[in-house]
């Protein structure tokens, strides 16, 4: 007897072949049969007018934290996301020595905006090295979920406090190399670094992966060649302004050295700029001739961002505005509310060393998004200007009045842009390069700003239902196989005799996400953005459904995936 079977579906399996009417089995967590299916099951949905796809698979999120006090790995679950990769950008919480954990917790805070106090409560630090903390996870968590390890932990625990800005010395290299070796035997995925200029720690100062010299780099790929289903995962300033020559041979001598693809985080694309992401992904091409692999993560919608007050992150790089915006809340709101203050902070953003922070300095353009005094009902929804006129002032003190009638809580977000036919059609472009891959959604990440999880259902009620600019299958395919093929993922992201039972039932006709909403869930009772889920029924792992309508079940079949063991060697070339 089968212990699922999920009968007349339309299944979508992932390869990108068209859909098909038929019932799969689930037996021991594995797809026993698909097609027609006679076998009796100890439990039998009914998927009628419903669409039945492998369960998505998200390449870059930062749930490392999260997963302790929320094993569900919300919203992205509630998303269709059953396999999640984290330890991103260099940033893990192991190995780690007890004399490092308020480091690399302040770190997490400040450069990945996860909240200080949420961080506190939520994590027990009962862990050192890296399998401690795989270990942690094992058999508590509703997804599948693998980890690279963090190029700024390995550094903090081979070099202390001189981790950061600090040069490493022949030995410390070779210590940072043993400490990765031993995370790669014990089931890391790979290695993850940063050189980001915007990647800074608790106290301002650039995160210690950003001192690494190119010898310190390439003597870590290295490491991960010996290891098998590993990977690499990059980021430096060229990810977001352009790639340099130098950044070009970086990135590629890191996946020669490995002989893995190496991948980085986010490629934009926009019809406003074609030129841009064809720039960007001549790191590809350039890597491709010398026999290396450099992979563009990107996202399939226009990513919107929230500002906020409260956490200052971006608005603190505006000349003058840091010291003001790691004040104290109470002292805060009293410098906000001080016309001499606001005239610093108006002048230092507009100033030309605002670079391109500068355009975010067009106070009367941001959009209220979300507000939550009384008084300020009038402001929801409409722009700062429009606001500034009905109230008969100016917009940057409009902005500030605001701000501190909600105790600095306000939701702001620049003027959406980005999202019509023509981008939809650019980016649909992208996806298909042989270098591209979707994903970079940061879930986890960022929590005050933005929740990136809504890109598999904005691909799919956005991209193939309203401006069709790709198939179901097609884009079902490149949010399963493609990334779970990149990551090596073993019998992962396709519906087959013999392949895991992950699964997401969704109704094709209304599939698409709500807006973004604050929730105070976290530990301490701390904030973060979240947005619901429309049209997915069910989302199963292992053949268990882990999330009904939109909400957990409760269930914990989850799989901690190990390098070797849940992944296959992928070489690069």
């Amino acid at each position: 007897m089968l212990d699922l079977l999920v009968r007349d579906a339309d299944i979508v399996d992932g390869t990108g072949a068209p859909a098909r009417r038929g019932a799969v089995g689930v037996k021991d967590g594995l797809i026993a049969a698909v097609g027609d299916i006679d076998e009796l099951a100890s439990k039998t949905v009914d998927a009628q007018g419903l669409t039945l796809a492998p369960g998505f698979v998200d390449l870059h999120t930062h749930y490392d934290a999260q997963l302790f006090w929320d094993p569900t790995a919300s919203p992205s679950v509630q998303h269709g996301v059953t396999t999640i990769f984290g330890g991103n950008c260099g940033f893990t919480l192991a190995p780690a020595t007890a004399e490092q954990q308020d480091y690399l917790t302040r770190m997490l805070a400040r450069v990945e905006g996860m909240p200080l106090d949420a961080l506190r409560a939520g994590l027990d630090w009962r862990w050192s090295s890296f399998g401690d903390w795989l270990n942690r996870l094992e058999g508590h968590i509703s997804v599948n979920a693998g980890f690279l390890v963090g190029h700024s932990a390995l550094r903090l625990a081979a070099m202390g406090e001189d981790a950061v800005g600090g040069q490493a010395s022949d030995e410390q290299i070779k210590r940072m190399v043993e400490l990765l070796e031993e995370a790669l035997a014990e089931g890391a995925l790979g290695l993850s670094t940063s050189q980001s200029h915007t990647h800074n720690d608790g106290s301002g100062r650039p995160v210690p992966s950003r001192a690494a010299s190119r010898d310190e780099l390439v003597a870590l790929a290295t490491g991960v060649r010996g290891h098998p289903g590993t990977t690499l995962e990059a980021i430096v300033p060229g990810c977001l302004s352009g790639f340099t020559d130098d950044e070009i041979a970086l990135l590629t001598d890191m996946s020669l050295a490995a002989d893995r693809p190496l991948n980085w985080n986010v490629l934009g694309v926009s019809a406003a700029n074609p030129a841009g992401h064809t720039a960007q992904l001549r790191a590809s091409e350039v890597a491709a001739q010398r026999g290396g692999r450099v992979v563009a993560l990107t996202l399939p919608h226009t990513m919107t961002i929230r500002l906020s007050f409260l956490t200052g992150f971006v608005l603190d790089g505006f000349p003058g505005w840091r010291e003001t915006m790691h004040l104290p809340v109470p002292e805060r709101l009293k410098a906000l509310a001080d016309p001499q203050v606001r005239r610093r902070l108006n002048e230092g953003a507009q100033s030309e060393e605002a670079g391109v922070l500068r355009g975010l300095s067009h106070w009367e353009r941001l959009i209220v998004v979300e507000t939550f005094a009384p008084e300020n009902a009038d402001a929801t929804g409409r722009s700062v200007g429009e606001v500034a006129a009905a109230r008969g002032a100016e917009p940057f003190d409009t902005l500030c009045d605001i701000v501190v009638a909600d105790e600095l809580r306000t939701g702001l977000s620049p003027p959406s842009t980005g999202d019509d036919a023509a981008d939809w059609r650019v980016r649909a472009q992208v996806w298909r390069h042989p270098h591209a891959v979707i994903g970079g959604s940061d879930a986890g990440a960022h929590l005050d700003m933005m929740c990136g999880a809504i890109y598999t259902t904005s691909l799919l009620g956005r991209g193939v239902r309203d401006y069709q600019v790709v198939t179901l299958e097609e884009a079902v395919r490149l949010i399963t196989d493609v990334p779970a093929r990149l990551y090596g993922l073993r019998h992962r992201g396709r519906i087959s005799p013999g392949w895991h039972a992950d699964f997401v039932l969704f109704d094709p006709a209304s599939v698409d996400h709500g807006p973004e909403r604050t929730r105070y869930d976290l530990p301490a009772g701390a904030p973060r953005l979240v947005a619901d889920a429309r049209g997915i029924s069910s989302v199963w792992v292992g053949g268990v459904e882990v999330c009904r309508d939109g909400a957990p079940t409760g269930a914990m079949p989850g799989t901690v995936l190990r390098s070797g063991r849940d992944t296959d060697t992928v070489t690069a070339s």
